[in-house]
């Protein structure tokens, strides 16, 4: 891991739906907060630097050296890990309401799922995002919506909803224009799948806003139809690239902002597909839960669209994830299994562009992945480890060579699966590989695959085999 650690605002709205982390706020307790962040990957200097305390002050509070008075503490710790005031039993702290107008942008009728409001919702969301660096977007924007309140948001996606439509000047925008905005949307989905995010998202965000500006005005029903669909494409790519760059929370915001362009797009399927990202996205924070809602009201909405037998068999892999997270082996295999059936039997002829990635290679790379994480369950016991690298090594096989991201993912799990079963010389020589791969992306993904492997490496360093790669990881990681 690098010397900073991991952002303590992203720590803190990963753990701000943990019983232990409410119960240490609530209690005031915080030598209890402080180790669940340091256990989540937070630094001491990280740490110190959102709260203004010296790293010494830190450590302090952390070993029970010195006791908390006063209210002080307590504002700090809420405003520099963006913790919401009444976790700490304090009023709303100044930077709530920010908050909370970022995370509902179309602040007029929060709870209509309507077309005015989707556009609005876009256009002050991109303008402000256009604004800020990423830093200042991960403050501005640190809370993950999880549980009920998310499950609730999500819900409108397929409620019918009218409006009557407001009188707005004819647009000039042609078929042909249109054409052109959807070509750029799908090279920019491309530019994600092989480098990740960084400065590239910019371009998806300046793009939406324009989008946006566009269905203020009156058009044709096919050309507002299309421009709904291409805001949609381009609200997901943004929200991947988001959570790429390690802006968690934005991200979320963009993929809501996607599903409520598909809903006035008709295009229930790709929402379904959207829901998916949601639930990927909550099982990389832990979430397995939440994460099986979506990909169940994903499911009614794939049903509504006619998905093809592709999003099917992908919706099966997020419902196998969340199984493997939960520790359930029996449900993963079944969800697994159904996953595998349906790809085989699906027609893959007139799939849309946005499902052709997931092709056998995803399919096993994925399933690999979610057997690694079995595997971490029972370090004992390396068949789970076995059945990994089987599968990983498939998927290598497979990937198309432009999946940069997917490579350098497969490649990094590769090396964990050889570790688990103390093949050290493989697992260094993959772990090389995965490193060099690494270097040509730009995602935040690929980086804590790394840390994953790095922590893997340690526990082996004093063998000279592995000395090699356990600097390497350090220095990449550190970069």
């Amino acid at each position: 891991m690098s010397e900073q650690g991991r952002d303590p605002q992203m720590v803190a709205a990963a753990l701000l739906g943990d019983p232990r982390m409410v119960e240490a706020c609530g209690k005031h307790d915080v030598q209890a907060v402080i180790r669940l962040m340091r256990s989540r990957g937070a630094s001491l200097r990280g740490l110190a630097s959102v709260t203004g305390m010296s790293p010494s002050r830190v450590y302090e509070y952390e070993a029970g050296d010195r006791q908390a008075y006063g209210f002080e503490i307590f504002e700090r710790l809420s405003d520099g890990f963006r913790i919401p005031g009444r976790y700490w039993r304090l009023a709303d702290r100044p930077w709530e309401e920010a908050d909370i107008l970022a995370a509902r942008p179309d602040s007029t009728d929060l709870d209509r799922w309507v077309p005015s409001h989707t556009v609005e919702a876009v256009s002050l969301f991109t303008r402000r995002d256009l604004m800020l660096d990423r830093r200042e977007a991960a403050r501005a924007i640190a809370t993950l919506a999880v549980g009920m309140p998310l499950i609730e948001c999500v819900e409108g996606w397929l409620v019918p909803e009218e409006e009557t439509p407001a009188r707005s000047p004819l647009g000039s925008v042609g078929t042909d224009e249109v054409a052109s905005i959807e070509q750029a949307a799908q090279l920019f989905r491309d530019w994600d799948d092989q480098f990740g995010g960084g400065l590239r998202r910019k371009a998806v965000v300046g793009q939406l806003n324009e989008v946006a500006d566009l269905l203020r005005d009156t058009h044709p029903k096919e050309v507002t139809r299309r421009l709904f669909r291409v805001m949609a494409h381009l609200a997901e790519t943004a929200a991947m690239m988001s959570w790429d760059s390690g802006i968690h929370a934005t991200a979320q915001r963009y993929y809501i902002l996607a599903l409520r362009a598909s809903k006035e797009a008709e295009e229930y399927a790709f929402g379904a597909n959207i829901l998916a990202s949601m639930a990927r996205q909550l099982l990389y924070m832990g979430r397995p839960d939440d994460a099986l809602e979506l990909v169940r009201l994903a499911g009614d909405g794939a049903t509504k669209g006619n998905a093809p037998g592709a999003v099917w068999s992908m919706l099966h892999t997020r419902e196998a994830w969340a199984y493997a997270n939960l520790g359930r082996v029996q449900a993963f295999r079944r969800a697994t299994g159904k996953a595998e059936d349906t790809l085989a039997g699906a027609d893959r002829s007139e799939d849309p562009h946005w499902i052709r990635y997931f092709d056998e290679a995803e399919l096993a790379g994925v399933t690999g992945g979610r057997l690694l994480d079995l595997a971490q369950r029972s370090p004992g016991n390396p068949a789970h480890a076995r059945e990994a690298e089987a599968a990983i090594d498939k998927a290598l096989r497979l990937r198309r060579p432009e999946s940069m991201r997917s490579f350098s993912l497969d490649q990094a799990g590769l090396a964990q699966a050889y570790f688990m079963q103390r093949d050290l010389e493989h697992a260094v020589s993959a772990g090389h590989r995965a490193i060099d791969l690494a270097g040509k992306t730009q995602s935040d993904r690929v980086r804590l695959q790394l840390q994953g492997l790095y922590q893997l490496a340690v526990t082996h360093r004093r063998e000279p085999v592995v000395s090699d790669l356990a600097d390497r990881l350090t220095l990449a990681l550190s970069a």
